[in-house]
């Protein structure tokens, strides 16, 4: 058989167009690859707001039960509906050179008014998601920073006041100081690094908790003759329970912030979270007991969440034994600072600003001693730890201080004595009806 010109430039042709299809294949399977695991970290990280709302339920008193869960309930709503209307915009706003702000108009308006618009093919982000799973992986991890604020100060704020200044926290606030470092800003130039947010999303939401537990004052009784009062939570096993699923979710906060199904870090980054989160247990368990004198739970479950915020900021880049360095620490400091803050009378309710504030700065500043990455600097994690942290505190402190001279941002007496379900809800959380 003799073959042509013509033949063998045919095939010639056959044979490009099926590589081009095969290969045309094989990026659409790892976008879906990809995406598939993108939207499960981010259930994982919206399973996380249950995860909160036992913690805070489980270390709160009976009589508040139902105030804690509609705040849990209502957060992640605000977070979501906020991010959506301008916060997705200020923290990816496009910085044609780094900077500290900008907005993406364009984006806005192709958001609300020209959704078809939006990319879903593999041009976007490196076939890692698409645009639509972008946005809501980002809007999870907005939400998380304002029910950070919430444990920190229940059983005494206003609900309303709450409410407020979560819609501002989160919808301004939060996405312009993350676009510092995410959003390609000043911070991003300088070589600030941070993983999964130990400073843009933990310490943010510990910033703002801190400033919070000032302004609102302690609980009644809290404090006598200078002493601590314990006041007993509602249901310990509700709080072992919200802890369990807050480890959980952690595989899609840290996971998912991978940006894609990559075998090899993905997984590497699942060991380094788990490694942290058991050593910072470990921690929390040895130092609850030289403090306390006793087998503390309390201690040894908010020790988990401190190894789990510690090790976010570097879980891809800090191998696996400087990992459980980084939670044993993390561990160490939850105790010490809850003690400290008792000694200072700020009146943290869930141990928030302890998990969150004191462990993402150190796991912030662990990234420039134990990272694999000889470019991250101690130097400039402090600098960005410190940037972040006074633009956040400064921010919640104002927010707090004009609601507290406008609206009022606590309860009466009388309300947060006999508990605010009754008042604020007209139904208990726990109630136990004896049939005649």
């Amino acid at each position: 058989m003799k073959w042509s010109f013509n033949d063998l430039a045919q095939v010639s042709t056959d044979a490009l167009a099926q590589g081009a299809d095969l290969s045309a294949d094989i990026t659409q399977n790892l976008l879906t690859t990809n995406n598939v695991w993108m939207m499960l970290s981010t259930a994982l990280v919206f399973i996380m707001h249950l995860g909160f709302a036992g913690v805070e339920a489980g270390f709160g008193q009976a009589k508040n039960t139902v105030n804690i869960l509609f705040k849990n309930t209502v957060t992640p709503i605000i977070g979501i509906v906020t991010y959506a209307i301008c916060g997705f915009f200020l923290m990816y706003p496009g910085f044609d050179v780094p900077g500290w702000f900008g907005f993406d108009g364009a984006g806005w308006s192709m958001f609300w008014f020209a959704p078809e618009n939006a990319d879903v093919s593999a041009d976007y982000a490196g076939a890692g998601y698409t645009y639509w799973t972008d946005f809501l992986f980002q809007a999870m991890f907005a939400a998380t920073a304002a029910t950070i604020v919430s444990g920190a100060i229940a059983e005494r704020v206003k609900l309303g006041a709450y409410l407020l200044f979560t819609i501002i926290y989160v919808g301004i606030v939060y996405p312009i100081i993350g676009s510092w470092k995410w959003g390609g800003g000043m911070l991003d130039s300088w070589g600030f690094y941070d993983f999964a947010g130990s400073t843009l999303v933990h310490s943010v939401g510990g910033w703002g908790a801190l400033a919070g537990v000032i302004l609102v004052g302690p609980r009644i009784g809290k404090y006598v003759n200078g002493k601590t009062v314990d006041k007993p939570g509602a249901s310990v096993p509700l709080a072992v329970i919200g802890v369990f699923l807050l480890w959980l979710g952690w595989f899609g906060f840290n996971g998912g912030s991978v940006l894609s199904a990559d075998p090899a870090l993905v997984s590497f980054v699942l060991v380094t979270t788990s490694l942290a989160a058991c050593a910072g247990g470990l921690g929390g368990f040895l130092a609850g007991y030289f403090v306390f004198k006793r087998l503390d739970l309390g201690m040894v479950l908010n020790g988990i969440l401190a190894g789990l915020v510690g090790i976010t900021a570097g879980a891809d880049v800090i191998n696996p034994g400087p990992a459980l360095i980084v939670g044993f620490v993390a561990g160490i400091l939850v105790v010490m600072s809850a003690v400290i803050l008792d000694k200072m009378h700020l009146d943290d309710v869930v141990g928030a600003v302890s998990v969150h504030l004191t462990c993402g700065i150190w796991g912030t500043l662990a990234v420039g001693i134990f990272s694999t990455n000889p470019d991250h600097s101690f130097l400039t994690q402090l600098t960005g730890v410190a940037i972040c942290g006074i633009t956040a505190f400064i921010c919640a402190f104002v927010i707090f201080y004009v609601l507290k001279v406008t609206v009022g941002i606590r309860v009466s007496e009388e309300h947060e004595k006999t508990g605010l379900d009754s008042h604020e809800h007209g139904i208990r959380g726990y109630t136990i009806v004896y049939d005649e």
